[in-house]
């Protein structure tokens, strides 16, 4: 198992930034993929950035070259630096983990999601 507890999130105004963390703690050598979602108000989920086992990145458009995602191997925590916030930027951001262990021949899997922190752009 994988628990998950994410900071960082409140209330900033249009063009400023905020750095949001996550920390994970359990089965922690298990995990291959980690990622930041947000919802929109009256939205559906929608991945905003994620890192791959290899350490490859992918980003949504709406986001590309103003946040940046990273994880910290040592200390088992993924960040979200956001810059040049905007109005259409506030959300529920969520952190998720995907999970894999056992053998070659058998690899189980198990995803998790953190409870979520609220970031709200305006002025």
């Amino acid at each position: 198992q994988v628990q998950l507890v994410e900071s960082g999130g409140g209330l900033v105004q249009p063009g400023g930034s905020l750095r949001l963390s996550c920390a994970a703690s359990g089965r922690t050598r298990s995990i291959d993929t980690m990622a930041w979602y947000r919802q929109l108000p009256g939205s559906q989920r929608e991945l905003v950035a994620s890192v791959s086992s290899d350490g490859s990145t992918n980003y949504a458009d709406s986001v590309k070259g103003r946040f940046t995602i990273s994880r910290d191997y040592a200390k088992h925590t993924l960040d979200l630096q956001m810059n040049s916030l905007k109005p259409e930027d506030t959300a529920v951001y969520y952190c998720y983990v995907r999970t894999r262990w056992g053998p070659v021949e058998r690899i189980y899997e198990k995803e998790f999601w953190g409870q979520g922190t609220q970031v709200t752009v305006s002025a």
